[in-house]
């Protein structure tokens, strides 16, 4: 079969099957790329979560034999819901980020790369293919720009003129020699309100993240979080959409059509204190089909106390109590003890006092000290 038919032939199949938009471009490496990633690992600036060799990163040659062109896939989430729920006093609500919203999007690209795949197998049997999905080895953003997908805007996302932002990427190495599409100009001009509006001035400069003050990131992790983010992430559970929303560039745009990533208000939305009693199977039961679940229950329910802080949560007391008291994780108990001395009331500063009796981790007593240490200088006693 003629290539270039072949090539519209798939994209005509992507629309079918809920491809929101489709590129190509070529397997060679991706130089620039790599020199920024190395510049990001000296700076301590990597999350943690990448690919860690940097030449699988950069050159598709280390993942698929004799590659010839990569297929870049766009599909578009929505970036508001329908029948909205409101957290009030005794119910406070956290959020899950946009990206979090229905079906985790791992499933639902690698289902429809899947699908590419056989369609492409079907007319080329001797095809060679390797789909990727976020985890895989190539760096989506990049792979997506030189496809022509969107241009990479000031705040690290790609930016499509159709969807926004609110796009999530997925991509397929193969030996076929499809012809390049042109990469997008940049559109974000002079624009920084990104980066102007990142609550922990994570974003260092139009494209560059540092990703362990990003917000996104800290939500993710598993470890005690830093003071000096805690009262930034508000009452976010999961990720962080402030860079996105902000984007002229999102004006508008609602991306209703996905019906896979329809969110539920309930659950993107959720009571903050009930997901504190949460068991590790209850988590899956509820959350499980969601992107945010990936890391388990611990870091959300982490989240969770935080954003109880965030609203003075006072009914939430005797429940942080007795998590102070008897929950078996010292990165819970740290975060409580923080939380406990945000809420500020004589209650639960009399909760703080009773568990520097009995408590003997390090870094628990010391979350105790400073939360009773500023009670006593707002106090005077």
């Amino acid at each position: 079969m003629n290539i270039l038919e072949l090539q519209e032939e798939v994209k005509k199949y992507a629309a079918t099957i809920g491809i929101d938009k489709i590129g190509f471009t070529t397997a060679a490496p991706f130089h620039e790329l790599r020199n920024r990633l190395v510049r990001q690992q000296e700076l301590g600036f990597q999350s943690g979560f990448e690919e860690k060799d940097i030449n699988k990163r950069t050159e598709p040659a280390l993942l698929l034999d004799r590659p010839e062109s990569i297929i870049a896939i766009a599909i578009a989430y929505p970036s508001r819901m329908e029948n909205s729920v409101r957290g009030k006093k005794g119910e406070r609500r956290g959020i899950f980020c946009r990206a979090s919203w229905g079906t985790d999007y791992h499933i639902v690209l690698r289902e429809r790369l899947k699908l590419l795949e056989e369609f492409i197998l079907a007319r080329v049997p001797t095809a060679k293919l390797r789909s990727m999905v976020d985890t895989g080895e190539l760096a989506d953003r990049a792979v997506a720009e030189r496809a022509g997908i969107g241009w990479s805007g000031k705040n690290c996302s790609i930016i499509t003129p159709e969807f926004g932002s609110y796009v999530y990427l997925g991509e397929m190495i193969t030996n076929i020699p499809f012809a390049p599409d042109e990469p997008m100009e940049d559109e974000c001009g002079d624009c920084t309100l990104c980066l102007d509006a990142c609550p922990t001035g994570a974003l260092i400069q139009g494209g560059q993240l540092n990703a362990q003050r990003c917000i996104a990131f800290l939500t993710q992790t598993k470890t005690s979080i830093p003071e000096e983010f805690r009262a930034k992430i508000g009452n976010r559970v999961y990720g962080c959409d402030t860079c996105q929303t902000i984007c002229p560039k999102n004006r508008k745009k609602y991306n209703m059509h996905q019906e896979a990533f329809e969110p539920e208000p309930e659950l993107v939305k959720p009571i903050l204190e009930p997901m504190l009693d949460l068991s590790n199977r209850q988590f899956r039961e509820q959350f499980g089909h969601m992107a945010g679940s990936w890391r388990g229950k611990n870091p959300i329910q982490r989240n969770a106390i935080i954003a109880l802080a965030h609203f003075k949560e006072e009914a939430a007391i005797p429940k942080l109590m007795e998590m102070l008291l008897n929950d078996q994780r010292p990165v819970m108990r740290g975060t409580v003890a923080w939380a406990l001395g945000k809420i500020g009331t004589t209650a639960s500063y009399e909760a703080i006092q009773a568990a520097l009796e009995t408590e003997e981790h390090a870094d628990v007593r010391l979350e105790l000290e400073k939360a009773l240490e500023n009670w006593q200088e707002e106090t005077h006693i």
